[in-house]
């Protein structure tokens, strides 16, 4: 088996390596170029910033769906149901509209006057909308991983807790999260990874400073598409074996 691999993987380099329509010279002509450069930060930008956001909605809707509260129980539901239940694409299609269908952003007392108002498009920008669809949506996906990690927990490690006079918050915080980790850092890393790959759909929005958008529209350019597909193609591998080095790292700790 060995044997029958390293000769399929020989063919394939070789053939790689051989075919001149790979143009290896346009990959390496543009592997650094300033567009392709700062689609990798902007790519870089939206992932961080996006599952900074999900993380933090991922736990308060995990809590929530542990309460005893049947409102909050059936809110966080509600949220993982609706945002699990729509694509993505379609979410940051909606954001990129919401100027169109909320001109104005305003506050004030009901029926009576208005106390302040802005426009919508001033706020939410693209980058903005991006953000928030791209974050919201894996939410959603974060918060079914985080209420697995805590229901891993024992429920007699609470008990311990609250018998030594704990507060709720102080148990979740010093007791309950630091073991549930565990289990939720692994799939949360692979989340990660996948985000990085998901901020390709931005154009949606429309967000036009991605590392797809800039790599596609050198293309259209040059009107060669292969060799900045494996331009982003490469750029992408750099970053998800970065990432994963860190989640090793993470997941040792």
């Amino acid at each position: 088996s060995a044997v029958i691999i390293v000769g399929i993987l020989v063919l394939m380099v070789q053939s790689v390596i051989t075919n001149h329509n790979f143009r290896w010279d346009v990959v390496g002509t543009y592997i650094l170029d300033v567009k392709v450069v700062q689609g990798v930060g902007w790519t870089l930008l939206l992932t961080v910033a996006s599952m900074v956001l999900a993380i933090v909605l991922a736990i308060l809707l995990a809590v929530m769906r542990q309460s005893d509260n049947p409102v909050l129980r059936y809110t966080s539901w509600a949220w993982v149901w609706f945002f699990r239940g729509t694509p993505v694409y379609t979410q940051l299609v909606f954001w990129g509209l919401i100027a169109v269908l909320y001109p104005k952003i305003s506050a004030g007392i009901p029926f009576g006057p208005e106390l302040f108002s802005m426009d919508t498009s001033t706020v939410i920008t693209a980058l903005v909308a991006a953000i928030l669809g791209l974050g919201l949506n894996e939410s959603a996906y974060l918060a079914e991983i985080f209420r697995a990690g805590l229901k891993s927990v024992d429920k007699g490690q609470t008990e311990a807790a609250e018998a030594l006079g704990m507060g709720k918050g102080k148990i979740m915080w010093r007791i309950i999260l630091p073991q549930a980790m565990r289990i939720i850092v692994p799939p949360t890393g692979n989340e990660t990874i996948g985000m990085l790959k998901t901020t390709s759909l931005v154009l949606a929005v429309p967000f036009t400073l991605d590392l797809t958008f800039a790599t596609n529209a050198l293309a259209n350019r040059i009107y060669l598409p292969v060799p900045l597909l494996i331009v982003a193609a490469i750029w992408y591998l750099v970053i998800t074996s970065l990432l994963m080095v860190g989640q090793h790292y993470i997941e040792a700790y």
